[in-house]
């Protein structure tokens, strides 16, 4: 049985989720992206963004937690991306304090998104990754069962640097 509990957050949740998405973003993009860069992605300038999304469900969010401590977090909901079906959603961002890494708990963080998507009615989803954010890309290819929409590929601005990304799909069901 798993030491990682799986439910949907609350917004006493969103200062834990908050510095999670900062921890885990500067050690999955260290030489990826600028230390000073990394360094800007104070919790702080993230806390309000997951309780607004944490009130009003968009993205729906759940975090893992062991015993009383939030340890990494989920947001997905209907894709973002222009032109899909009602019945797409999306992985909004996946993150698990690097403390936790190769622990099962991003597997299980994805099957609460995957049962919540299905309850919302959607039959495929996506996720949008960095190229070279490869545990990101080994964990939805490998463990979660994503493949990879090659004609996808695009550049996205990260501060002040640009980054290639490519999108992930799987079906549901």
């Amino acid at each position: 049985m798993s030491p990682y509990e799986v439910c949907p957050a609350e917004q006493r949740d969103a200062k834990a989720i908050a510095d999670i998405h900062a921890a885990a973003a500067r050690a999955a993009y260290q030489g990826i992206v600028p230390d000073e860069q990394l360094d800007a992605l104070a919790p702080a300038t993230r806390e309000a963004k997951w309780r607004q999304a944490i009130e009003f469900a968009e993205p729906q969010v759940h975090v893992a937690v062991q015993g009383d401590t939030v340890v990494g977090f989920v947001g997905f909901d209907r894709s973002r991306d222009p032109k899909t079906k009602p019945t797409v959603g999306e992985i909004w961002s996946l993150y698990v304090h690097p403390d936790h890494w190769g622990k099962g708990v991003a597997l299980q963080l994805w099957e609460a998104a995957e049962e919540g998507l299905e309850d919302e009615g959607c039959t495929s989803v996506t996720v949008w990754v960095p190229l070279r954010n490869e545990r990101a890309l080994r964990f939805f290819e490998h463990e979660a069962g994503f493949k990879r929409e090659m004609k996808t590929a695009k550049t996205t601005a990260l501060g002040t640097i640009r980054i290639e990304e490519v999108r992930l799909k799987r079906e549901l069901g």
